[in-house]
Protein backbone atom coordinates (compact mmCIF):
# COMPACT_ATOMS: atom_id res chain seq x y z
CA UNK A 1 0.00 0.00 0.00
CA UNK A 2 1.05 3.66 -0.78
CA UNK A 3 2.69 5.58 2.13
CA UNK A 4 0.08 7.45 4.83
CA UNK A 5 -1.23 10.85 2.91
CA UNK A 6 -1.00 13.74 5.42
CA UNK A 7 -4.49 14.18 5.46
CA UNK A 8 -6.52 17.16 7.53
CA UNK A 9 -8.92 15.75 9.20
CA UNK A 10 -11.81 17.99 10.20
CA UNK A 11 -15.90 17.77 10.72
CA UNK A 12 -18.35 19.82 8.80
CA UNK A 13 -21.83 20.35 9.37
CA UNK A 14 -24.17 20.01 6.86
CA UNK A 15 -28.11 20.06 7.16
CA UNK A 16 -27.13 19.35 10.48
CA UNK A 17 -25.36 16.93 10.42
CA UNK A 18 -22.03 15.97 11.60
CA UNK A 19 -20.15 14.97 8.27
CA UNK A 20 -16.22 13.44 8.77
CA UNK A 21 -14.23 14.88 6.15
CA UNK A 22 -10.58 13.98 5.28
CA UNK A 23 -8.67 16.19 2.43
CA UNK A 24 -5.17 15.75 1.35
CA UNK A 25 -3.63 16.90 -1.91
CA UNK A 26 -3.23 20.20 -3.70
CA UNK A 27 -4.75 21.53 -7.36
CA UNK A 28 -8.48 21.23 -8.66
CA UNK A 29 -11.17 20.00 -6.31
CA UNK A 30 -11.91 16.54 -6.38
CA UNK A 31 -15.08 14.81 -4.39
CA UNK A 32 -14.78 11.42 -3.97
CA UNK A 33 -17.75 9.58 -3.23
CA UNK A 34 -17.33 5.78 -1.47
CA UNK A 35 -18.87 2.26 -2.02
CA UNK A 36 -21.82 0.94 -0.26
CA UNK A 37 -18.86 -0.94 1.92
CA UNK A 38 -17.66 2.73 3.31
CA UNK A 39 -13.55 2.73 2.52
CA UNK A 40 -10.34 2.09 3.91
CA UNK A 41 -9.00 4.96 5.02
CA UNK A 42 -5.49 4.77 3.00
CA UNK A 43 -5.85 3.51 -0.51
CA UNK A 44 -2.86 3.76 -3.86
CA UNK A 45 -5.85 5.39 -5.66
CA UNK A 46 -5.92 8.46 -2.83
CA UNK A 47 -2.30 8.80 -3.43
CA UNK A 48 -2.20 8.95 -7.06
CA UNK A 49 -5.40 11.26 -7.04
CA UNK A 50 -3.93 13.29 -4.20
CA UNK A 51 -0.84 14.60 -6.73
CA UNK A 52 -3.51 15.76 -9.46
CA UNK A 53 -6.10 16.83 -7.10
CA UNK A 54 -7.32 18.46 -3.70
CA UNK A 55 -8.93 15.41 -2.60
CA UNK A 56 -11.90 15.73 -0.52
CA UNK A 57 -13.29 12.01 0.80
CA UNK A 58 -16.07 12.13 3.50
CA UNK A 59 -18.05 9.60 4.83
CA UNK A 60 -21.11 9.51 3.79
CA UNK A 61 -23.84 10.58 6.58
CA UNK A 62 -24.59 7.02 8.48
CA UNK A 63 -21.53 5.65 7.27
CA UNK A 64 -18.29 5.37 9.07
CA UNK A 65 -17.87 7.88 11.58
CA UNK A 66 -20.26 10.50 10.14
CA UNK A 67 -23.33 11.14 12.34
CA UNK A 68 -26.61 9.21 11.37
CA UNK A 69 -29.42 10.99 10.56
CA UNK A 70 -32.93 10.15 11.19
CA UNK A 71 -34.68 11.65 8.74
CA UNK A 72 -32.74 10.49 5.55
CA UNK A 73 -34.20 8.55 3.06
CA UNK A 74 -33.20 8.60 -0.02
CA UNK A 75 -29.76 8.63 -2.27
CA UNK A 76 -30.82 11.67 -3.45
CA UNK A 77 -31.16 12.96 -0.18
CA UNK A 78 -27.22 12.43 0.53
CA UNK A 79 -27.11 13.63 -3.07
CA UNK A 80 -28.39 17.20 -1.25
CA UNK A 81 -26.31 16.97 1.52
CA UNK A 82 -23.22 16.95 -0.31
CA UNK A 83 -24.03 19.72 -2.77
CA UNK A 84 -24.45 22.08 0.82
CA UNK A 85 -21.16 20.54 1.88
CA UNK A 86 -19.67 21.82 -1.00
CA UNK A 87 -21.00 25.27 -0.41
CA UNK A 88 -20.55 25.32 3.19
CA UNK A 89 -17.03 24.67 1.92
CA UNK A 90 -17.14 27.47 -0.83
CA UNK A 91 -15.99 25.33 -3.56
CA UNK A 92 -17.06 25.52 -7.25
CA UNK A 93 -15.84 23.73 -10.59
CA UNK A 94 -15.49 20.46 -8.35
CA UNK A 95 -15.15 17.36 -10.15
CA UNK A 96 -16.74 14.09 -9.03
CA UNK A 97 -15.20 10.39 -8.67
CA UNK A 98 -18.26 8.15 -7.38
CA UNK A 99 -17.70 4.63 -6.68
CA UNK A 100 -19.94 1.64 -6.93
CA UNK A 101 -22.71 3.83 -4.86
CA UNK A 102 -21.20 6.53 -4.45
CA UNK A 103 -21.52 6.59 -8.43
CA UNK A 104 -25.36 6.86 -7.84
CA UNK A 105 -24.46 10.00 -5.51
CA UNK A 106 -22.57 11.55 -7.68
CA UNK A 107 -24.96 10.97 -10.82
CA UNK A 108 -27.76 12.15 -8.79
CA UNK A 109 -25.95 15.37 -8.19
CA UNK A 110 -24.77 16.24 -11.50
CA UNK A 111 -28.74 15.64 -12.39
CA UNK A 112 -29.29 18.64 -10.45
CA UNK A 113 -26.90 20.53 -11.44
CA UNK A 114 -26.03 20.41 -14.83
CA UNK A 115 -23.31 22.50 -15.22
CA UNK A 116 -21.64 22.56 -12.05
CA UNK A 117 -19.48 20.45 -12.19
CA UNK A 118 -15.72 20.35 -13.68
CA UNK A 119 -15.82 16.94 -14.56
CA UNK A 120 -17.46 13.53 -13.63
CA UNK A 121 -16.34 9.89 -13.28
CA UNK A 122 -18.95 7.29 -12.30
CA UNK A 123 -17.28 3.76 -11.92
CA UNK A 124 -19.81 0.62 -11.88
CA UNK A 125 -22.79 3.44 -10.26
CA UNK A 126 -25.96 1.50 -8.97
CA UNK A 127 -28.99 3.62 -9.44
CA UNK A 128 -30.06 1.88 -12.73
CA UNK A 129 -31.81 -1.03 -13.44
CA UNK A 130 -29.44 -3.53 -15.13
CA UNK A 131 -31.00 -4.91 -18.75
CA UNK A 132 -29.44 -8.28 -18.11
CA UNK A 133 -29.21 -10.07 -14.54
CA UNK A 134 -29.49 -7.38 -10.72
CA UNK A 135 -27.87 -5.78 -8.69
CA UNK A 136 -26.23 -8.08 -6.28
CA UNK A 137 -29.01 -8.32 -3.32
CA UNK A 138 -26.34 -7.98 -0.13
CA UNK A 139 -29.12 -9.29 2.28
CA UNK A 140 -28.91 -12.56 1.06
CA UNK A 141 -25.05 -12.79 1.41
CA UNK A 142 -22.94 -12.56 4.51
CA UNK A 143 -20.68 -9.16 5.04
CA UNK A 144 -17.54 -10.87 3.78
CA UNK A 145 -19.03 -12.54 0.61
CA UNK A 146 -20.73 -8.92 -0.61
CA UNK A 147 -17.52 -7.14 0.27
CA UNK A 148 -15.66 -10.18 -1.88
CA UNK A 149 -17.99 -10.27 -4.72
CA UNK A 150 -16.84 -6.81 -5.56
CA UNK A 151 -13.35 -8.12 -6.23
CA UNK A 152 -12.62 -10.35 -9.85
CA UNK A 153 -9.13 -11.19 -8.32
CA UNK A 154 -9.50 -12.53 -4.50
CA UNK A 155 -5.73 -11.80 -3.87
CA UNK A 156 -7.23 -7.78 -4.34
CA UNK A 157 -9.10 -8.12 -1.80
CA UNK A 158 -7.01 -9.82 1.08
CA UNK A 159 -4.04 -7.59 -0.01
CA UNK A 160 -6.43 -4.65 1.56
CA UNK A 161 -8.95 -6.32 4.69
CA UNK A 162 -6.72 -9.91 5.05
CA UNK A 163 -7.94 -13.06 4.06
CA UNK A 164 -9.91 -12.80 7.58
CA UNK A 165 -11.08 -9.66 8.00
CA UNK A 166 -11.12 -8.03 11.40
CA UNK A 167 -14.19 -7.77 13.60
CA UNK A 168 -14.28 -3.95 13.59
CA UNK A 169 -14.35 -4.34 9.77
CA UNK A 170 -17.17 -6.58 9.87
CA UNK A 171 -18.74 -4.16 12.42
CA UNK A 172 -18.33 -1.02 10.29
CA UNK A 173 -19.68 -3.47 7.16
CA UNK A 174 -22.81 -3.94 9.42
CA UNK A 175 -22.95 -0.38 10.35
CA UNK A 176 -22.93 0.37 6.12
CA UNK A 177 -25.56 -2.20 5.28
CA UNK A 178 -28.20 -1.23 7.52
CA UNK A 179 -27.75 2.57 5.51
CA UNK A 180 -27.82 0.74 2.55
CA UNK A 181 -31.08 -0.70 3.10
CA UNK A 182 -32.66 2.58 5.07
CA UNK A 183 -31.90 4.58 1.50
CA UNK A 184 -31.81 1.98 -1.22
CA UNK A 185 -34.19 -0.73 -0.61
CA UNK A 186 -37.41 0.03 -2.67
CA UNK A 187 -36.74 -0.41 -5.27
CA UNK A 188 -33.07 -2.00 -4.11
CA UNK A 189 -30.39 0.17 -5.33
CA UNK A 190 -32.02 1.91 -8.15
CA UNK A 191 -33.75 4.89 -8.57
CA UNK A 192 -37.10 5.18 -10.92
CA UNK A 193 -36.53 8.80 -12.12
CA UNK A 194 -32.42 9.45 -12.43
CA UNK A 195 -31.91 8.20 -15.85
CA UNK A 196 -34.71 10.30 -17.03
CA UNK A 197 -33.02 13.46 -15.62
CA UNK A 198 -28.95 13.06 -16.68
CA UNK A 199 -29.54 13.67 -20.25
CA UNK A 200 -29.60 17.42 -19.19
CA UNK A 201 -25.67 16.86 -17.80
CA UNK A 202 -23.05 18.99 -19.33
CA UNK A 203 -19.77 17.97 -17.41
CA UNK A 204 -17.20 16.14 -19.42
CA UNK A 205 -18.54 12.70 -17.98
CA UNK A 206 -16.37 8.91 -17.94
CA UNK A 207 -17.98 6.13 -17.10
CA UNK A 208 -16.31 3.32 -16.33
CA UNK A 209 -17.09 -0.99 -15.45
CA UNK A 210 -15.31 -3.71 -14.02
CA UNK A 211 -15.63 -6.17 -17.37
CA UNK A 212 -15.68 -8.78 -14.45
CA UNK A 213 -18.19 -6.81 -12.40
CA UNK A 214 -20.33 -9.66 -9.91
CA UNK A 215 -22.07 -6.59 -7.88
CA UNK A 216 -23.36 -4.50 -10.91
CA UNK A 217 -23.54 -5.73 -14.36
CA UNK A 218 -21.70 -4.21 -16.69
CA UNK A 219 -24.07 -4.70 -19.38
CA UNK A 220 -25.72 -1.78 -17.42
CA UNK A 221 -23.12 0.75 -18.94
CA UNK A 222 -25.36 0.30 -22.55
CA UNK A 223 -28.05 2.22 -20.29
CA UNK A 224 -25.89 4.28 -18.48
CA UNK A 225 -24.88 5.82 -22.21
CA UNK A 226 -28.44 5.98 -23.57
CA UNK A 227 -29.15 8.41 -20.05
CA UNK A 228 -25.71 10.81 -20.86
CA UNK A 229 -25.00 10.94 -24.73
CA UNK A 230 -22.57 12.94 -23.73
CA UNK A 231 -20.47 10.38 -21.69
CA UNK A 232 -17.85 7.88 -22.94
CA UNK A 233 -16.71 4.17 -21.46
CA UNK A 234 -14.04 2.88 -20.20
CA UNK A 235 -14.46 -1.12 -19.82
CA UNK A 236 -11.62 -2.77 -17.36
CA UNK A 237 -10.99 -6.28 -18.50
CA UNK A 238 -10.31 -8.95 -15.45
CA UNK A 239 -11.80 -6.41 -13.02
CA UNK A 240 -14.76 -6.22 -10.83
CA UNK A 241 -16.90 -3.83 -9.15
CA UNK A 242 -14.17 -2.22 -7.25
CA UNK A 243 -12.26 -0.75 -10.18
CA UNK A 244 -10.55 1.57 -7.69
CA UNK A 245 -9.15 -0.83 -5.66
CA UNK A 246 -8.32 -3.56 -7.99
CA UNK A 247 -7.57 -1.58 -11.14
CA UNK A 248 -6.37 1.62 -9.26
CA UNK A 249 -4.00 3.00 -12.19
CA UNK A 250 -6.26 2.19 -14.72
CA UNK A 251 -9.24 4.12 -12.90
CA UNK A 252 -6.67 7.07 -12.61
CA UNK A 253 -5.91 6.80 -16.28
CA UNK A 254 -9.71 7.12 -17.18
CA UNK A 255 -10.58 9.88 -14.85
CA UNK A 256 -7.68 12.22 -15.83
CA UNK A 257 -8.19 11.61 -19.45
CA UNK A 258 -12.17 12.81 -18.57
CA UNK A 259 -10.88 15.83 -16.46
CA UNK A 260 -8.48 17.15 -18.79
CA UNK A 261 -11.58 17.39 -21.69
Amino acid sequence: MAAALAWQESIVTVSGLAVRLRRAGKGPPLLVLHHDIGTLDELPLYASLAEQHDVLLPEHPGYGDSERPTWMRSVRDLAAVYQGLLAELGLTSVALLGLGYGGWIAAEMASMAPTAFAAVTLVGPMGIQPPDGDILDQAIVSHIDYARAGFHEQAAFDALYGPDPSTDQLVAWDICREMNFRLAWKPYMRSLTLKHLLGAVRAPTMIVWGAEDRIVPASTAAIWQQAMPRARLTVIPDCGHCVDMERPAALLAAHLSTAAR
